[in-house]
C-alpha cells in the first residue's frame, strides 16, 4: 500500500499514514467537511530509503550527533536532508504519486489543482506525542513534477534539527520512525485559525478559538496575534473574546507562491468571526470531540462562507502537570509589570532575559534563561527546552510558542506586542504564564502541592451545570479547601475576617498615617483567594462589620454603642460616612488588578438607595479603578428597598446582583437573627421573602444582569431547587455544601428540561 485516498484511511492506520494522514482519513469517513486528498504512505518512504541505499548512511550520521550542541545538530541535519533531496525517487514510486495527483485533479475538476503537501510522521499527532512543527508543510503547490519534488522535501524534513532533537528527547528510535506525506486540495481561506475543544491550559470545558485573515499559517506559526474567543459549549454562549491588531496575513501570490503581506488597514482591528461562525465552529468541535471521545486540537478555514476542517489531533497536555502549574510567589511584593500579553502556558518563572532576533543566536540561551523573541519557530525547540520561560511579541494561545511551552511544561506569555523592545538583555524578570504578565526582577517562587481533598475532588468527573455553583469564603486561609470543591468561583468573599484578625481598627491605620499598611494587609489576604481561583470570578464584598465587632480592636474604643448593631451603622452607609476605608479597599483591588488579577468583582453591602451605588462608583473612579471596565461592580440585595428598587439600581449600572438572604430575611420579617427569643420566627421560606427573591431574579433576567444568592439559603437544597426554577444565574454555598448543592442544581435543571419536553408532546 504505497498511496491511499482519505476515504480508505482511518485512525487505525497511523502506522502507514502517520498521525496527520490517519486523522484526515478518519474525519473524512466521519462525514466532516475535509478538503479531499491522498496519502503517500510511510511504506513508500521506507521503500525509497532502502531501494536507493541511503538508509545506512543516514543512520551513521545520526549515531554521531550530540543533540545538545546546537550547531553540530543543525549541520548534521542539513547534511542528511541534502542526501535525501539529491537522491532520485525510483520510477515505480513516482508513477503511483502522479496517478493519485491526476485522480485528485479529476475529482476536483481542475487541471493541476493547487495542493498543500504536509508531512505526517508516524510519531506525531498521537495521544502521547504531539510536537507542533516538527516536519515541514508546503502550500500552493501545483503540477505533478512539483508534487514529486515537495514529497521528497517532506521526507527530508523528518531530519530537521528540531525533529531529531525531539525524537532523542522522547526516546523514539530514528530507524523506527517513518514519514507519510499528505497531499490535499488547498483551501484559499479568507479567514482561518485553530480551535481547541477544551481550554488547553486549564482543561476547562470551553471551546477556545483563534482566528485571523488569510491562510491559517499566520496563526499556527505565531506570525500574528489573532482574535481569541471562548465559547461555552453547553449553550454556545460567547463567554469572552478579544479583538487583536492583526498586522500580517498569508495569501497565494499571482505566481502561485505563499507570501506574507500586511493586513489591509480596515481589517486590522476588525472582528474576524461572527457569532454565527463561532457557533458553527463550536458545534463542529463538539462533533469531532464526540467522535474521538477525547479533546481535540483542530485547524479550520472559511472560504466563500463554507467551513472546512483541515486537521484534528489529540490535546496532549491536559494530563501533564508541571511543577510550574502550582507555583506561587511566597509573599506579596511591589511588582512592576513591564509588559502584558496572553497567558499561554501556566506557571511562574524567573530568569535572565535573552533576546533572540536571529536563529544563530540560540546558543546564548543557557539553562534557566527567559527567551524573548518576536515569534518562535520549530528550529528554536532545543533552546526553548533550556529556557525557564518564553515571551513573544506576536502569537496567540494556539501558536507554536504556546503549544511547545505547554508540552515542555514551562511558563509562556505570547502576544505582548513589544517585549523585544521593552525588555533589556540580561535583566532579571519574572513571568506569570497564567495571567500573561512579565514583572521586573526575580521573585521567590515556591511549589504548592495539592492536599488530599483537592486530589480526591478531581478523581471523578465533575457534574456540569448551566447554573454556576460557587462557594462562600470567610477566611482567606480556607481558600484552597474551598477551591478543592470544584466551585465555579467565589460568590462571596467577606472582608470582615481580614480586618478583624489584624487586631487594629481599620480607621486607626488611616489616622496613624498607615494607609499603606492597611492596603498591603488587604492585598495579601485577597490575593490568597483570587490567586487560587484565578481565572474564575471572586466577588469581594466591601466591609460590613457591625459596630460591636469593632469595639475590641485597637482603636475601637470610640465605636458607638448601638441598641441593635444589626440595624445600625454598617455596610455601605458607614463606608460612605468614612470613605477613607472604602478607598483603601478599592486601592488594594486596583493594585491587584494591575498585577493581572482581573477576576475580582466588587459587591456593595446593605445598600438601600441607588445613590449609594453612584457614590461608591465615584470613589472607585477616584482611585483609578473603573467600574464595569476594570472590575465587575454589583450590589448585595439585603434590604427590602434594594429588592423593590432593583430596576433603579440596574439603571444606575450593575453587572450583577447577589441576594443576601440572611439580612434580607431579618429585615423583611423584623426578626433579629441574633436574638434567640424570636429565632422561631426567622424563615427564609416565608412567602414574603421568596416573593422578593423571585422579583429580583426576574428583573435581573429581563435586563440581562447576572443574579446570584450567597446567604445561608444557598446551602439548602430545597430552596436551591426553587431558585433554579426561577432562573437564577448562580448559587453560592458554604464549602461543605457545594457538592450536595451541585447535585441538586443538576437534578433541578434536568427536571426543567424533562417538564418542558413533556409539555411539548
Amino acid at each position: 500500500m504505497y498511496v491511499e485516498k482519505f476515504e480508505n484511511i482511518s485512525k487505525k492506520d497511523v502506522g502507514i499514514a502517520g498521525g496527520k494522514g490517519a486523522n484526515l482519513g478518519e474525519l473524512t469517513q466521519a462525514g466532516i467537511p475535509v478538503p479531499p486528498g491522498f496519502v503517500v504512505t510511510a511504506e513508500t518512504y521506507n521503500k525509497f530509503m532502502n531501494d536507493t541505499g541511503i538508509f545506512n548512511n543516514i543512520m551513521d550520521i545520526l549515531n554521531e550527533i550530540d543533540i545538545n550542541n546546537t550547531k553540530e545538530l543543525q549541520n548534521s541535519a542539513e547534511k542528511i536532508k541534502g542526501i535525501i533531496i539529491n537522491t532520485d525517487i525510483p520510477e515505480d514510486i513516482t508513477t503511483l504519486i502522479i496517478e493519485a495527483y491526476n485522480a485528485l485533479c479529476q475529482k476536483v475538476g481542475t487541471e493541476d489543482v493547487l495542493v498543500a503537501i504536509r508531512s505526517s510522521a508516524t510519531a506525531e499527532d498521537l495521544p502521547e506525542a504531539s510536537f507542533a512543527g516538527q516536519q515541514d508543510t508546503f502550500l500552493n503547490i501545483s503540477g505533478s513534477e512539483s508534487v514529486i519534488d515537495y514529497v521528497r522535501k517532506c521526507w527530508a524534513s523528518l531530519f530537521e534539527a528540531r525533529a531529531i532533537f525531539y525524537r532523542e528527547e522522547n526516546n523514539f528510535e530514528h530507524s523506527k520512525v517513518y514519514i507519510a506525506v499528505v497531499v490535499q486540495e488547498m483551501v484559499e481561506s479568507e479567514k482561518a485559525g485553530v480551535m481547541f475543544t477544551v481550554n488547553p491550559s486549564t482543561g476547562e470545558d470551553v471551546a477556545l478559538i483563534e482566528g485571523s485573515w488569510g491562510l491559517g499559517e499566520a496563526v499556527v506559526s505565531g506570525s500574528v496575534t489573532p482574535d481569541t474567543y471562548y465559547v461555552d459549549k453547553k449553550i454556545n454562549d460567547i463567554l469572552n473574546f478579544s479583538i487583536a491588531d492583526k498586522k500580517v496575513m498569508f495569501e497565494k501570490s499571482p505566481s502561485g507562491e505563499t507570501k506574507q503581506i500586511d493586513v489591509p488597514e480596515k481589517l486590522r482591528n476588525e472582528r474576524v468571526l461572527s457569532e454565527k461562525e463561532l457557533i458553527e465552529l463550536t458545534e463542529m468541535g463538539k462533533r469531532i470531540q464526540k467522535h474521538y471521545n477525547a479533546p481535540q486540537d483542530t485547524e479550520w478555514a472559511f472560504y466563500d462562507n463554507i467551513l472546512y476542517m483541515l486537521q484534528s489531533r489529540p490535546i496532549t497536555t491536559l494530563d501533564e502537570k508541571s511543577s510550574s502549574d502550582n507555583s506561587s510567589v511566597d509573599e506579596l511584593e511591589d511588582r512592576e509589570v513591564l509588559v502584558k500579553g496572553l497567558g499561554a502556558s501556566p506557571g511562574m518563572a524567573s530568569g535572565s532575559v535573552k533576546i533572540i532576533n536571529k536563529i544563530d543566536e540560540l546558543d546564548k540561551i543557557k539553562d534557566g534563561d527567559i527567551m524573548v523573541t518576536t515569534m518562535t519557530t520549530p528550529d528554536m525547540v532545543p533552546a526553548m527546552k533550556r529556557s525557564s520561560g518564553i515571551i513573544t511579541d506576536e502569537g496567540g494561545i494556539t501558536c507554536h510558542a504556546a503549544i511547545i511551552s505547554r508540552e515542555l511544561g514551562i511558563p509562556c506569555v505570547v502576544g505582548t506586542g513589544n517585549a523585544t523592545e521593552i525588555l533589556k538583555e540580561n535583566n532579571k524578570v519574572t513571568i506569570d504564564g497564567k495571567k500573561g504578565l512579565v514583572f521586573e526582577g526575580e521573585f521567590k517562587i515556591t511549589e504548592e502541592k495539592h492536599d488530599e481533598v483537592a486530589t480526591s475532588s478531581q478523581s471523578t468527573a465533575p457534574i456540569i451545570t448551566v447554573t454556576d455553583v460557587k462557594v462562600n469564603v470567610s477566611m482567606p486561609e480556607a481558600a484552597k479547601k474551598a477551591f478543592a470543591t470544584g466551585a465555579d468561583g467565589v460568590g462571596l468573599l467577606r472582608t470582615e475576617h481580614m480586618m478583624l484578625t489584624s487586631g487594629v481598627h481599620p480607621k486607626k491605620f488611616i489616622l496613624d498615617g498607615k494607609e499603606d499598611e492597611l492596603i498591603k494587609m488587604l492585598m495579601e489576604n485577597i490575593l490568597k483567594v483570587v490567586d487560587v481561583f484565578y481565572p474564575t470570578p471572586v466577588w469581594y464584598r466591601t466591609l460590613d462589620a457591625p459596630t460591636d465587632e469593632f469595639q475590641t480592636l485597637d482603636g475601637g474604643e470610640d465605636e458607638p454603642h448601638e441598641h441593635n448593631p444589626m440595624l445600625g451603622w454598617r455596610g455601605i452607609r458607614r463606608e460612605l460616612d468614612e470613605p477613607e476605608i472604602l478607598k483603601a479597599e478599592f486601592k488594594a483591588i486596583k493594585k491587584l488588578h494591575d498585577q493581572g488579577y482581573t477576576n475580582i468583582g466588587i459587591m456593595i453591602p446593605l445598600s438601600q438607595s441607588p445613590d449609594e451605588l453612584k457614590k461608591a462608583k465615584e470613589i472607585a473612579e477616584e482611585v483609578g479603578l473603573k467600574p464595569h471596565k476594570d472590575v465587575d461592580f454589583g450590589i448585595m440585595v439585603e434590604t427590602p428597598a434594594a429588592a423593590l428598587m432593583i430596576e433603579d439600581f440596574i439603571d444606575v449600572g450593575i453587572d450583577f446582583a447577589s441576594i443576601g438572604t440572611n439580612d434580607l430575611t431579618q429585615y423583611i420579617l423584623a426578626v433579629d437573627r441574633n436574638n434567640e427569643l424570636v429565632a422561631k420566627n426567622y424563615s427564609e421560606e416565608h412567602p414574603a421573602v421568596l416573593k422578593l427573591i423571585k422579583r429580583t431574579i426576574q428583573k435581573c433576567n429581563e435586563a440581562g444582569i447576572t443574579s446570584s444568592i450567597c446567604g445561608q439559603a444557598g446551602s439548602r437544597p430545597h430552596i436551591v431547587e426553587k431558585l433554579v426554577e426561577l432562573g437564577i444565574t448562580s448559587v453560592s454555598s458554604n464549602t461543605d455544601a457545594v457538592k450536595d448543592v451541585r447535585h441538586v442544581v443538576a437534578k433541578s435543571e434536568q427536571k426543567l428540561i424533562l417538564d418542558a419536553a413533556r409539555k411539548n408532546k
